[in-house]
């Protein structure tokens, strides 16, 4: 054989022997080092099983947790994340587990959680997005770190604060005019509340962040809530990158679609904005959100200026955030007040107390303090179930431990906020009392101890604006209607981004006697 054609066998040769070595060191010698220095630390899980790592586990339990009924009980935790529940029962507060080959440090601690989520030393980052979360929100505040995040974290802080706020109350009691003029003709029957507020929230967000209506965007709402659902089912499935380019599954082919066709919607609704002011229908892009990005995509300053993608993935990330919180979040208020009728009783008076027949003013939202407890209480028991994801930058220290870089960081607020030895022996019961002098009190002055909307420089930027909008939709139904729990409901949380009742909230509205005078 010549040296030429030696030559020629050798070279791929050693290069399939690099990529398999490159190969067992990442999904063999990495992970089982992890494993070993986190146990030599007392930090315990399920073992690491090549490639796959816990994820086949963790669907098998999800699945079989989903096909069984729950009764009606707010112990949700072990329904909606039963491999969290089950191997923090195992292993501990902190535990190792592992997606796919990727190391994940779940936490339920709330000292930890507050030291990771507070990020003092800058030493956690935003763990690098999977593809599917990435089609979701692209270069939206949620992904984005660094100068980049503090650029569009300013500009959506504009929006979402003091007396742009306030300016967002007219749109919004319009909106929830319009739904309740919808109810009109269904009193005494069975309405589904989860799609109404679906609806009511789509067109919420349109109002006042784009100054369009929900009509206008409904298809990109459709198209969000589409991949949304194919990114909730494709969480626990194993990607192993060099077979995905070699063949794209039919999730990612639907994903890939949705991405574009999202962006030529969104795109369309930019154009109509920019045509406006080329037109001289209007002397500027606006005040709202859409027109302040629109100014900062058009800003001469260089540091100043934003891409066309950024514009784009922050209307995707507003669009869905906008919407799909304060929708879980309205839904299941109504859920619980009306499975506690001493609690609807308790919000309506103090809703007819601040405002009679009149609708909700600024002034007057500040004031309702009964129903900012039983918001508290409906996110602490019905809240994210997620997590919010890190990851360690470089090797670093949390508590006494020293953790390797890279691994990922899942701060979990359905754990510490079902978590008995925080809130007492009724933790699964709806009591709203619990907040009845503040956050900071039911929490004995622990951050890390309930965290709806996140916790430190990250925390929502939407937060304010949900909480706002919720308590305007539910006092004008409280000083309309009372409410009780379809006979037809059946009781099962699942989540998907907020957690999402599987089967829809059936309610039963009827009117108050003072309406009918």
């Amino acid at each position: 054989m010549s040296a030429l054609m030696k030559l020629l066998l050798l070279v791929p040769s050693s290069f399939f022997l690099i990529a398999l070595i490159k190969f067992l060191y990442d999904c063999l010698w990495t992970p089982l080092r992890i494993q070993r220095m986190l146990n030599s630390q007392g930090i315990k899980g399920p073992p690491y099983r090549f490639i796959h790592g816990n994820n086949r586990e963790v669907a098998k339990m999800r699945q079989e947790a989903f096909s069984k009924p729950s009764g009606l009980t707010h112990d949700i935790f072990p329904k909606v994340q039963p491999h969290m529940y089950s191997w923090i029962k195992q292993y501990g507060k902190n535990y190792l587990c592992w997606d796919g080959v990727r190391a994940e440090l779940v936490i339920s601690d709330p000292e930890l959680i507050r030291e990771v989520l507070k990020n003092t030393e800058k030493a956690f980052r935003k763990r690098k997005p999977t593809m599917f979360l990435s089609k979701l929100f692209g270069n939206g505040l949620v992904l984005i770190e660094g100068k980049k995040w503090a650029k569009q974290r300013k500009l959506a802080n504009h929006v979402f604060h003091g007396e742009s706020l306030k300016n967002m109350t007219p749109a919004v009691i319009a909106s929830v005019e319009t739904m309740l003029r919808k109810w009109k003709g269904e009193e005494g029957r069975e309405i589904e509340v989860f799609e109404e507020f679906k609806l009511l929230t789509s067109e919420v967000i349109s109002r006042t962040a784009f100054g369009s209506n929900y009509l206008k965007g409904e298809k990109i709402f459709a198209m969000l809530n589409k991949l949304s659902i194919i990114m909730t089912r494709n969480v626990f499935k194993t990607r192993i990158p060099f077979i995905n380019k070699l063949w794209k599954p039919g999730d990612v082919l639907e994903a890939e679609e949705l991405e574009q066709g999202i962006k030529d919607c969104v795109l369309k609704i930019v154009k109509k904005r920019e045509d406006e002011v080329a037109n001289g229908e209007a002397d500027s892009f606006g005040n709202d959100f859409l027109g302040l990005f629109l100014n900062a995509y058009h800003d001469l300053d260089e540091e100043n200026r934003i891409s066309l993608e950024d514009l784009v993935d922050e209307c995707k990330t507003f669009y869905l955030g906008g919407q799909d919180t304060v929708n879980s979040l309205l839904a299941w208020s109504i859920f619980l007040l009306a499975v506690h009728g001493d609690w609807q009783e308790k919000a309506t008076r103090e809703v007819i107390d601040i405002f009679g027949n009149r609708n909700p003013h600024p002034e007057g939202i500040a004031k309702l303090k009964t129903m900012t407890m039983i918001i508290n209480e409906t996110l602490r028991l019905y809240g994210l179930s997620n997590g919010l994801m890190r990851r360690a930058g470089g090797e670093v220290q949390l508590g006494k431990l020293v953790l390797p870089a890279d691994i990922d960081l899942l701060p979990l607020n359905i754990a510490v906020h079902h978590d008995p030895q925080l809130w007492g022996d009724d933790v699964h019961l709806f009591k709203p009392e619990r907040f009845a002098d503040g956050v900071a009190k039911a929490t004995k002055y622990n951050a890390g101890a309930f965290f709806p909307f996140g916790l430190g420089p990250r925390s929502c930027v939407g937060m304010s604006f949900a909480t706002t909008e919720t308590k305007i939709a539910l006092s004008m139904i409280l000083q309309r209607y009372s409410f009780t729990l379809s006979p037809a409901y059946v009781h099962s949380p699942v989540p998907v981004i907020a957690l999402r009742p599987q089967h829809g909230i059936q309610i039963i509205f009827e009117p108050h006697c003072i309406n009918d005078a």
